[in-house]
């Protein structure tokens, strides 16, 4: 995806992505990670996530990056937190107590920036990506967390015919082959969410489904 879309997006308000409230699959299956109170947790494309806070809540820290510094200066405004902010190579970093996001591309990213995690939370990265792009996300994870990981990611599937992206529709098959050589893989729940979904359904989609995996790395 090019950058000013998103930039865009976020420009024009048109972030339906976003929820009110901490992620309910997040909250659920949260303890099926292990995660302790000594541990630090990544989340990649974090916008203005209300689940940043929830799980600052529950770990040592929390490293998150997003492309739009609307949706970073949105985060913090939202939660009233005055972060201190700073220039990290090609990123901009914003600092408060034990929340990290970093402002920029993804790509930009380097193992030392994300050493101190052993998890990562994947609700809007992959979805985000168009297929064409989705290996190299799978690579860069690989690249960026050498040690072993605990993933908990969360994807949408219906008929990529009948909407374009984003969010993409990633099946299950694909979450596989893009994980699978270094991974454990197991899906944790999937639920029809079209009828609870109507900005979908507006759009067309005559089907709608959201799935949980968690991914060990070996």
């Amino acid at each position: 995806m090019e950058h000013d879309f998103w930039h865009e997006r976020w420009a024009k308000n048109e972030t339906g992505f976003h929820l009110d409230r901490a992620n309910p699959f997040l909250k659920k299956h949260w303890g099926t990670l292990q995660a302790s109170s000594n541990d630090s947790i990544f989340v990649p494309l974090c916008g203005k996530s209300l689940d940043l806070t929830w799980l600052a809540q529950r770990v040592k820290h929390v490293i998150g990056i997003e492309l739009s510094q609307k949706a970073v200066d949105n985060f913090f405004a939202g939660n009233d937190l005055k972060p201190d902010i700073s220039q990290h190579e090609n990123l901009i970093e914003y600092r408060y107590k034990n929340v990290t996001l970093y402002c920029g591309d993804f790509f930009q990213l380097t193992p030392a920036d994300v050493n101190a995690c052993q998890f990562i939370y994947d609700r809007a990265c992959l979805i985000a990506f168009p297929q064409e792009m989705r290996r190299a996300y799978a690579n860069k994870l690989l690249e960026l967390f050498p040690q072993k990981t605990r993933t908990l990611l969360i994807t949408l599937e219906y008929p990529q015919a009948e909407m374009d992206g984003p969010p993409f529709s990633v099946q299950t098959d694909e979450v596989e082959n893009l994980f699978k050589l270094h991974n454990s893989i197991k899906c944790l729940e999937t639920k029809d969410i079209l009828e609870k979904s109507q900005r979908f359904k507006d759009k067309g989609i005559t089907a709608l489904l959201e799935r949980v995996f968690i991914l060990e790395k070996r």
